[in-house]
């Protein structure tokens, strides 16, 4: 059967006959109901420019459904990136838990993985100063397990009646609508002023933590404490970490502005880039496991989620690795429609009383209702189990599974398979039977008071380099508040931290006078020690493997240095890029055609981990007024990348620059050990030097 637009197919109906039309290559087009469409161009009419037919249903049923197919977005976390892949166990964990996918060295378990960005809207940029969400829905043989976290292990609030509260400050301001996927406001900062146990998250969140240069480059937590129960019904707490295999990288905040600007999708396509060239994204899940003696003696409380435990105290027990292999088949299907919930775990893993976590497991199942639109979301495919299940639970919307027999309930006296399933005592879910009493009140723990202790242990745990880059951020951040009183009581607020950073935050906003040091209800205790671990830069895995270069090259470039240098990023285990005058390409001294990936104004350096300028003497004369060209340096040079030039480029990087900027972290390329030694220093990632510079400078004023 041909269509308007000429085009023809066949498909399979539901009962087995074939819609067959002339050439039998392409699926014939048809309404939901199977029925195969002759014309999918026009509405029907009653003459050629007559009144549309009501009896169109064909018509009715594309605009029907096109009026429904959007749902509501996520409140929170609404941006989002999905993958499929699996959690590979490396060692039997019998010791510690009963969980089916912990029981044997290589067991395999399907995954879906979903990064997001938390404040933003579905169309806000990738790279925005925020939390960023790793959820990993785990398809065991027992059913399915959500570890729902993020990249940061700490989290505003001690208790779930303030989330409401959380997310309405964050988001925009309800009277303007304004601003979105950014916390530079005043109702963010507002509340945040008047939560003492916010002031820990903030530091993470004012740091470099807030910036992924990619979600490959990010730690996951669990952030709560949960419990694993192993078949004696021995009960170990344990917090969940995930350790990305190539380490940890951020972008500076400048270099983030500008990225949201070149490529708003960022993250999204690094990660689909890297699935589909076969470079797939490693974790390694680590345990923190703890007794009832260590929660007890602890100096925090470990149901306290404004808290961590820091690696030193209890080193993290790597037992498996999280791959992901394969993007989605439907972005709408997968990555939109997955449901997560915090209250979904297995046989050998169970809850702590985190008043967060509780309020979050009562939360979740509503909030896929109210998204999903039923409470038969399980059906979803994403959301299906893979291992066998049966519940006798039917009807409702888009109900997919209902019983065959005609048992509906339990218990019944029917014999054999008529009777249904049944409640298993022995594999089934048994909680840990926890000794809880005292009276019903409302109230908070005293133990979990001190606000302010970890706050300063992740502050003095950064290097310099990062410490200047929080002290930036919350004076960027209150900068765009409009009210004194809020950026006063921030700045008390940090005077329980670290002196130096509340001076130089208070310095920033050119304050007149330092305000009155905030109450605490516990004293910052003097004491802490730092923590290695909670800074990115000295955890930094000395590699360039998963990085980008951007080389920019032009008519007349060096074919044989080209061919050196790609061949030593190969090596490495990175990738790159051609940025070139046209998208066409470039001819090299050679002869050979090096195909163009960017053109100059759409492939800025801010795009690449590193970058490289290979032109020729002519190439450098036709670029040197060219804006984009001239920013591609300026900007690598201004984020510390490492910047590999030709010898017919220096002319051109000292125009652009002037000679007294070309330090170390230029390097020359002329040969092929050279290309060597460039990718060898581009292993580090930044020059931090020249930033130090900037920092000595700044100081000495």
């Amino acid at each position: 059967m041909k269509n308007g637009s000429g085009s023809v197919g066949e498909r399979l109906g539901t009962g087995g006959e074939t819609h067959q039309t002339s050439n039998g290559n392409l699926p014939a087009l048809t309404t939901q109901q199977g029925v195969p469409v002759s014309d999918d161009q026009n509405s029907l009419k009653v003459g050629a420019r007559g009144p549309t037919a009501l009896e169109d249903f064909h018509f009715r049923e594309k605009i029907f459904h096109f009026d429904h197919e959007r749902i509501p977005e996520r409140v929170v976390h609404a941006r989002g990136f999905g993958a499929h892949g699996y959690f590979e166990n490396y060692q039997p964990l019998t010791d510690f838990t009963r969980a089916d996918l912990f029981q044997r060295a290589g067991e395999k378990t399907p995954a879906f993985v979903r990064f997001s960005t938390v404040a933003g809207n579905k169309g806000s940029p990738d790279l925005a100063r925020d939390v960023r969400g790793f959820a990993v829905k785990l398809y065991t043989k027992e059913g399915n397990w959500d570890i729902v976290g993020n990249n940061i292990p700490v989290f505003f609030i001690q208790d779930a009646i303030k989330f409401p509260d959380l997310i309405h400050a964050a988001k925009q301001e309800p009277d303007r609508g304004f601003p979105q996927a950014q916390t530079a406001h005043d109702n963010f900062w507002d509340f945040i002023s008047l939560m003492p146990e916010s002031v820990h998250m903030a530091m993470w969140i004012m740091s470099d933590r807030a910036i992924p240069r990619s979600f490959r480059f990010m730690e996951g937590f669990g952030v709560h404490t949960f419990r694993l129960v192993n078949a004696k019904g021995k009960s170990t707490f344990v917090k969940f970490h995930w350790k990305p295999k190539l380490g940890m990288q951020s972008v500076v905040w400048n270099e983030a502005v500008k990225i949201n600007g070149a490529d708003p999708d960022f993250h999204r396509r690094d990660m689909w880039q890297a699935i589909h060239s076969g470079k797939f994204p490693e974790w390694e899940l680590g345990l923190q496991l703890f007794d009832e003696k260590f929660a007890d003696e602890f100096q925090f409380d470990v149901l306290d989620a404004t808290k961590l435990i820091p690696e030193e105290l209890i080193p993290i027990h790597k037992v498996g690795r999280l791959v992901l292999d394969r993007c989605v088949d439907n972005f709408f299907a997968e990555t939109e429609q997955v449901a997560f919930c915090t209250n979904n775990i297995v046989p050998g893993i169970d809850f702590s009383n985190d008043p967060l976590l509780q309020g979050r497991n009562f939360s979740y199942l509503d909030t896929q209702l109210k998204r999903l639109g039923s409470p038969n979301f399980t059906n979803i495919p994403v959301n299906a189990p893979k291992c066998p299940f049966a519940t006798l639970q039917q009807d409702g919307h888009m109900a997919l599974v209902n019983p065959k027999t005609r048992v509906n309930y339990e218990p019944n006296s029917w014999p054999g398979a008529e009777a249904g399933p049944r409640e298993t005592p022995d594999k089934g879910f048994h909680s840990y039977p926890a000794q809880d009493e005292g009276p019903k009140l409302r109230a908070r723990s005293e133990s979990f008071a001190d606000h302010y202790s970890q706050a300063r242990q992740f502050y003095i745990s950064q290097t310099p380099i990062e410490q200047s880059h929080i002290a930036a951020s919350f004076t960027f951040e209150l900068s765009k508040v409009e009210r004194p009183d809020i950026r006063l009581r921030v700045v008390s607020h940090l005077m329980n931290v670290d002196e130096e950073l509340a001076n130089n935050v208070a310095m920033g906003l050119g304050l007149k006078g330092m305000p009155q040091r905030a109450q605490a209800a516990k004293p910052t205790a003097s004491a802490i020690k730092a923590s290695k671990a909670l800074s990115i830069l000295l955890n930094s895995h000395q590699t360039f493997e998963g990085r980008k270069l951007g080389m920019l090259v032009t008519d007349g470039v060096d074919g044989d240095l080209v061919a050196a240098l790609k061949k030593a990023l190969d090596k490495e285990g990175a990738s790159y890029e051609f940025i070139a005058p046209t998208i066409t390409g470039v001819k090299a001294s050679d002869g050979s055609m090096i195909e163009a990936n960017q053109k100059i104004d759409g492939g800025p350096s801010v795009l690449y981990d590193a970058v490289a300028v290979l032109i020729s003497k002519q190439g450098a004369d036709l670029i040197a007024n060219e804006p984009a060209a001239r920013d591609f340096v300026a900007d690598a040079y201004a984020h510390s990348k490492f910047l590999g030039y030709s010898e017919e480029a220096q002319p051109f990087l000292t125009k652009v620059l002037g000679a007294d900027k070309l330090d170390n972290g230029f390097i020359a390329i002329g040969n092929a050990k050279d290309t060597a030694k460039f990718v060898q220093e581009c292993r580090k990632l930044r020059f931090w030097e020249r930033a130090n510079g900037h920092l000595s400078n700044v100081a000495a004023r």
